[in-house]
């Protein structure tokens, strides 16, 4: 087995107290059998605390608190399990948060997810083309290097900087033989608004676009965004990294790129639209609306089904 992974990821480092999106706080935190088994043979004061404050039923998670906040999460906004015992005492989804994995046979790839908002601004200031690190096992099966080598295309069809960032979107759409519905910015802000929702600021958000998306002027937005045109290249490499091989298994790589490129043009209406409203749109925004775009949709997997059907090569 290799793992992979973008030259970025080893820069990432949890901000912990610092966290204006705290990933303890809201979240469902589930408990894998064998951390249950050592938490559950603590002793002490802390065994005692760790009994009350676990659901230990068919899906073992930690109960949350007041403001739905993580038991362990203390008044400073940092984890007591980890000042107790260490990182090493953390349950794995904790551990691996907000890194992701896809698998293919003898390959496996790492990433960080947009929905931290220290990942999220890690990627989106990369100003040089992304690349992927690691070293492979053993050469893939001919359908899985077929997926890779596709994928290596659509990455350098993304990060062609000679042709402006819709062009590209094109280009990965005609490569994959595919394409987008023909819809307003009002109509696509009505599908995610039927999508599940847990933030009411995304609400907000896709209610604005889906009333006045189409007062903003995306020329205009674009000579805005001139030397910025980078943030849309990151979410887009992104978005095909984390995404495209998943079409392995679904047999449908064609529907994970149109996914892609809808994911990063929903961004970038977003992102004119609120120009558009306050005359000012900065990383710090565009991360914030990548953080809760991922947050919202790729955390939910009846979201990213419902996307992916919509868009099925």
């Amino acid at each position: 087995m290799c793992t992979i992974y973008p030259d970025y990821y080893p820069r990432f480092s949890c901000i912990a107290s610092r966290c204006t999106h705290n990933c303890c706080i809201g979240w469902e935190i589930d408990i894998d059998p064998d951390t249950l088994r050592r938490y559950q043979a603590e002793e002490g004061p802390m065994g005692q605390r760790l009994a009350r404050s676990i659901s230990a039923g068919e899906d073992p998670h930690f109960l949350l608190g007041e403001g739905e906040r993580c038991p362990f999460l203390n008044q400073e906004n940092l984890c007591d399990l980890i000042l107790y015992k260490g990182e090493g005492f953390l349950c794995q989804i904790c551990t691996d948060h907000p890194r992701f994995r896809t698998f293919l046979p003898n390959r496996a790839e790492v990433g960080l997810g947009l929905c931290c908002e220290e990942a999220a601004r890690l990627i989106l200031s990369q100003e040089k083309p992304v690349t992927l690190c690691g070293e492979a096992a053993g050469a893939p099966e001919p359908d899985a290097q077929a997926l890779l080598d596709l994928r290596e295309q659509l990455f350098a069809l993304a990060q062609d900087r000679s042709q402006p960032i819709k062009d590209r979107e094109q280009a990965i759409l005609a490569r994959c033989q595919t394409s987008l519905p023909d819809l307003t910015a009002a109509q696509w802000a009505e599908i995610y608004l039927n999508l599940e929702r847990l933030n009411p600021a995304w609400t907000a958000i896709l209610e604005d676009l889906r009333d006045h998306g189409e007062e903003a002027d995306p020329v205009a937005f674009n000579r805005f965004m001139t030397g910025r045109e980078t943030e849309y290249e990151q979410l887009l490499v992104y978005f095909l990294y984390r995404h495209f091989l998943t079409g392995y298994e679904d047999g449908d790589p064609g529907g994970k790129a149109a996914f892609a490129v809808l994911s990063t043009r929903l961004l970038r209406r977003l992102g004119a639209r609120r120009w558009q409203r306050t005359g000012q749109f900065s990383l710090e925004d565009q991360a914030e609306y990548a953080r809760l775009y991922s947050s919202e949709v790729e955390y939910s997997q009846e979201n990213l089904d419902a996307l992916f059907d919509l868009l099925m090569g």
